[in-house]
């Protein structure tokens, strides 16, 4: 089995040409994404042991999302074929003032519908030594977040550290549970969580004293404070680390992130990313990069800042998954940000 394992949902990606509104025009971009898959992907692109649990129909849609990740060496082995369909998400890529727009198409999907008796953890996590979570896939339905639940127990009963990205998308919560009431159980057995501000207040309920998230300044006495609340409530995770975005426009963000463990709190530097082609992914990128960097890298300083370049060059890529390598992160981080052409 995978060393590396992440558990959620791949989807086929439905995007508008360009910067163009959702049937503007009568052609998509098809592709696949979904945020576990996607630190699967780049964890993959890493050199690292990489697989992926999940539930997808036995048709070819299904068969499609399957190759696309086999391509980058991730292990399938424990999707599970069932169900009727693949979840979609339709994308509308924002400029300027217009911000981008998800519209999802996931009810019902084969990961949603899966029981949880379907995934046995205990088979599928033998050798394995890490777990990726997020806070999407309890969203889909009751039983899917029964699913995450199992996955993360049964890490923790076999020593297998447990990272979750916390992300909350209101979209999705619709199946008479709150986020916070799913999320704050699952948060018990995580070892290293991964959010931004938004998502510690909706799905841990761990709020900044103030609100800068679009465009305003970065107060950084409140993340400290912010980070240093979440370990606190949650005794068992030993690491927090909080995505710091100044959205400017939907072109222009400033990027960067904090971590606090047990050396204290840290604050990455700072990318100012003035043309982004595509931010969607970026967070994932983020997380994998963190996964790597606390894995490969001698020091939680070094893993912080590793996963920061890494989300940077992401929002240079079109498309879901971070295609980038290790030296191409670390030639950022070496102070190569002049973009020219590598001869």
């Amino acid at each position: 089995m995978a060393e590396f394992l992440c558990f959620g949902e791949i989807m086929l990606r439905l995007k508008s040409p360009g910067h163009e509104r959702l049937f503007q025009s009568p052609v998509f971009e098809a592709s696949f994404g979904g945020s576990e898959a996607n630190v699967a992907v780049a964890l993959a692109n890493y050199g690292l042991d990489s697989g992926f649990v999940s539930a997808l129909p036995d048709n070819p849609v299904g068969d499609a999302a399957l190759r696309e990740l086999r391509k980058f060496g991730v292990d399938v082995r424990d999707v599970r074929r069932s169900g009727d369909r693949a979840g979609i998400y339709f994308l509308e890529a924002g400029a300027d003032q217009r911000p981008s727009n998800v519209v999802y198409d996931r009810s019902h999907s084969s990961i949603a519908q899966a029981d949880p008796g379907d995934f046995d953890w205990s088979t599928i996590l033998d050798g394995c030594k890490w777990l990726h979570v997020t806070g999407i896939t309890p969203a889909l339905s009751e039983s899917a977040a029964r699913a995450s639940l199992d996955a993360v127990r049964a890490a923790k009963r076999n020593q297998v550290t447990v990272s979750c990205d916390f992300n909350f998308r209101k979209k999705l919560w619709r199946y008479g549970k709150s986020a916070q009431e799913v999320m704050t159980e699952l948060a018990q057995y995580v070892d290293v969580g991964i959010a931004n501000e938004e998502d510690c207040q909706n799905s841990l309920g761990i709020g900044l004293g103030s609100t800068p998230v679009e465009g305003g300044e970065i107060v950084l006495d409140e993340y400290a404070e912010l980070t240093g609340k979440v370990l606190d409530t949650f005794s068992g995770m030993s690491l927090i680390a909080v995505t710091l975005r100044e959205s400017k426009s939907a072109n222009r963000n400033g990027w960067s992130a904090c971590l606090r463990g047990e050396s204290g709190f840290q604050v990455s530097r700072r990318y100012e990313i003035a043309d982004i082609v595509d931010r969607v992914g970026s967070g994932d990128s983020f997380a994998s990069g963190l996964i790597y960097g606390l894995n490969a890298l001698s020091d939680r300083r070094g893993a912080l800042e590793f996963a920061v370049a890494a989300g940077c060059l992401k929002h240079s890529i079109p498309g879901d998954f971070n295609r980038v390598t290790v030296p191409e992160v670390e030639r950022l981080l070496q102070g190569d940000q002049s973009g020219r052409v590598q001869r």
